[in-house]
């Protein structure tokens, strides 16, 4: 009875030990896309704004039928509280039956400072620390290694929140995040691993659009989904 009892104490230290073990740093991949095509719309909700446009719906699609295609297996999904990222992420949801996004507030919208004059004039002092402290809680939450095994997660979002959270993934200077741009239902890919050194994959891939689809890179034209007249000849 003596070894018994030896025995299950055993088995219970043993289990506790293992329990308290730190768990093993393992790579993390972040999948940033950002939200579809969107016409200004000034009645829209002042926090929310709007929602997709014909296009910015069809860009989703495609940027849904990629991501389900690829080989990655996202272990969590988020997206920004904003109507067009949640539109987005909506027609997304299609091609991952039975998976839910979580709303990630600090994934919404915001301008954080940058070295254009012209853009920081028109910004007010207190708007551009609060947007730089919020992707800074980003970056610092989710930038970072995973505990146990690889995840990879992918979040809806928009392009300043990308782009400045590129910057804060290659260690460069934040501000620099307006020299650079990514399109419309693009896909920037950043892997964390083990040791916590980050790779930048890829910043705004959008080879999964056709090039009459491409919107909000600079330099992309104005597009539109809408018919066109029907050019006609003159008639004598």
């Amino acid at each position: 009875m003596k070894k018994l009892l030896l025995g299950v104490l055993f088995l219970v230290v043993a289990a506790s030990l293992q329990a308290a073990e730190p768990t093993a740093p393992a790579a993390r991949t972040i999948v940033l896309v950002r939200h579809g095509n969107y016409v200004p719309d000034p009645s829209a909700d002042a926090q929310l704004g709007p929602g997709l446009s014909p296009l910015g719906v069809a860009q989703a699609h495609l940027l849904g039928a990629r991501l389900a295609g690829s080989p990655m297996r996202f272990d969590a999904l988020y997206v920004s509280p904003m109507q067009r990222a949640r539109d987005t992420a909506a027609v997304i949801a299609a091609d991952f039956p039975g998976r839910e996004f979580k709303v990630i507030d600090d994934l919404a919208e915001c301008t954080p400072p940058s070295r254009r004059v012209e853009i920081m004039a028109n910004e007010k002092r207190d708007d551009l620390a609060a947007c730089k402290a919020q992707l800074d809680r980003i970056f610092t939450e989710y930038f970072r290694p995973s505990s146990g095994a690889e995840r990879t997660e992918l979040f809806v979002c928009h392009g300043n929140v990308i782009r400045y959270l590129v910057t804060r993934a290659l260690g460069v200077d934040t501000a620099a995040w307006l020299e650079m741009s990514v399109g419309h239902a693009s896909i920037t890919k950043i892997r964390i691993e083990a040791n916590g050194s980050i790779k930048v994959i890829a910043v705004g891939d959008v080879g999964h659009l056709p090039p009459n689809m491409l919107t909000g890179a600079t330099g992309d034209s104005e597009r539109s989904l809408a018919i066109p007249p029907l050019p006609e000849m003159s008639k004598h």
